[in-house]
């Protein structure tokens, strides 16, 4: 339902500071896949996602989702189907508007309709349904401006937001990494349910190798804007992270530097 082929980005393209941050990556996302992606800092797995949401145009290639090509569609548009949520949980909600005026813009977002509609009375008890998944009490305290909630609390409804529409593709993107490590395995759990209950494919970056072996599908890891690894089926269910290091370490010719990493092994 997702293929990436050929994909170039360059920054700074023609300096003496160009970087070749996704070097022709070829991926193809099958319907319900989710996919765990790990690699070093610079490796370029914040710029794949943000390639295929349409955050910055790429120099070469093609991003096709459901047979239909988002290569050149801006964020705008890309977000019609494709849910998102950030590592700063500052990044996904409007902290001036309320938990319900929040849920409504992203119930709305993929119908085209009006806030109005979004706040008529069975629309909040559906809200307040969703919002009982998340066990934060949320649910009532739909008149909460979002700039009250803790970091964990605004995480958890932005990755309600980003799911109640059912979008096509979910990208995260160190979703967990700003919270503290209980909040991290709430939001994990609540990532986990919400995407095995509505089967929605999804990339997911983490620097934590544990996540990454035990969530989803599929693990990729990339190196140098390259994709240097798809594991999946049964290898991924044998898979520890002293092979991951070990695999790794065969392919780059050189340990696994990312301190950040490995501190979260």
């Amino acid at each position: 339902m997702l293929k990436v082929n050929n994909l170039e980005k360059i920054f700074y393209k023609g300096t003496p500071n160009e970087n070749v941050a996704i070097n022709k990556i070829d991926l193809t996302v099958n319907e319900g896949d989710f996919i765990t992606i790990v690699g070093s800092n610079g490796a370029g797995k914040s710029t794949l996602l943000n390639s295929i949401a349409g955050v910055f145009p790429v120099d070469n290639g093609s991003i096709f989702l459901d047979d239909e090509d988002i290569t050149a569609k801006t964020e705008y548009k890309c977000a019609k189907k494709i849910g998102r949520v950030f590592q700063n949980p500052l990044a996904g909600t409007s902290p001036e508007m309320t938990i319900e005026e929040n849920l409504s813009l992203a119930i709305s977002k993929s119908n085209n309709l009006s806030l109005k509609w979004g706040l008529s009375k069975h629309k909040r008890e559906i809200m307040q349904k969703h919002l009982e998944k998340i066990d934060l009490g949320l649910e009532k305290r739909l008149t909460t401006k979002v700039k009250l909630l803790s970091g964990g609390q605004r995480q958890a409804l932005t990755l309600l937001m980003a799911t109640v529409a059912n979008p096509r593709l979910l990208l995260l993107d160190e979703h967990t990494a700003a919270l503290d490590p209980a909040t991290a395995i709430k939001i994990k759990n609540l990532t986990a349910e919400l995407v095995n209950s509505n089967n929605i494919t999804t990339l997911m970056i983490t620097h934590n190798m544990e996540d990454a072996i035990k969530m989803g599908n599929r693990l990729i890891m990339m190196d140098d804007g390259q994709i240097i690894y798809d594991i999946q089926g049964e290898e991924k269910e044998n898979l520890t992270i002293e092979k991951l290091l070990k695999m790794f370490e065969i392919k780059h010719g050189g340990k696994f530097n990312n301190d950040r990493m490995l501190l979260s092994v």
